[in-house]
């Protein structure tokens, strides 16, 4: 893609891309089979890129950048650079699912609890008929070598990596190069959700752009990492008056 195809916000490049175009670019990615990643960066993941040179290079290594969080749309407005649409990760995801169902390919799911990424497995292989299991792991593992070696077993053609941000980052820009796997994803809690084990939002919830408010609500004590949406907000607006003066 070419730069004019970026937008950039605090330092992170977005592909200006519209839901369609971005599964289309992603089964491009995954037909080449070369272990290229897509990251979805919210705010908090931007603002730790502005404060980790190791995560920074990690969501810079990736082949697809998609503007997952609401707070990203409104930062590319004030910035007056605005963003096609929001891509939530996990509608994405479900999309290039759809699209692999009907042509037979294979999800290999990395992350959760014990249990949960084969209740994941099962329920999306019955959501998606002719979407075929490549294995899965919890992610609660030390050495990432045995994991490697399993993933590579399989040669999928979508690796979903769901160990939380920024590890899932981190971790996928460290070993995509040894993976044989057509194309990795950060999908984070998704894993969850596929697996039946937590509720997404409401669809009001979703279309208002609040379902970081109603996750909140859920689950309380992320309240000091949402603190990182509003210190995100002052940056942009910083960046624009900085800018513009």
């Amino acid at each position: 893609m070419s730069e004019r195809e970026k937008i950039s916000v605090l330092g992170v490049a977005f592909d200006n891309l519209t839901m369609d175009e971005a599964v289309a670019r992603a089964w491009e990615l995954q037909s080449a089979h070369s272990g290229a990643y897509v990251v979805t960066p919210n705010p908090e993941i931007v603002m730790a890129c502005r404060e980790s040179a190791d995560v920074r290079a990690a969501v810079s290594g990736a082949a697809l950048t998609i503007a997952d969080g609401v707070g990203i749309i409104y930062g590319a407005k004030i910035l007056h650079t605005p963003l096609k649409q929001r891509l939530p990760g996990i509608d994405f995801t479900v999309r290039l699912l759809e699209r692999m169902a009907a042509e037979g390919r294979s999800v290999f799911i990395l992350g959760g609890k014990p249990g949960v990424a084969e209740q994941a497995a099962e329920h999306l292989l019955s959501r998606f008929p002719g979407l075929r299991s490549g294995g899965v792991n919890d992610g609660y593992f030390q050495d990432s070598a045995p994991v490697v070696e399993r993933i590579n077993a399989a040669a999928p053609d979508l690796l979903l990596v769901c160990l939380g941000a920024p590890k899932q980052e981190q971790w996928m820009y460290a070993n995509a190069a040894a993976l044989d796997a057509g194309l990795l994803i950060g999908a984070g809690g998704s894993v969850d959700v596929f697996a039946g084990t937590t509720r997404r939002a409401p669809r009001l919830f979703q279309k208002l752009g609040l379902e970081w408010f109603y996750r909140l609500l859920r689950e309380p004590w992320r309240f000091g990492r949402m603190m990182q949406l509003p210190k995100f907000l002052l940056c942009v607006i910083f960046k624009r008056d900085s800018t513009e003066k």
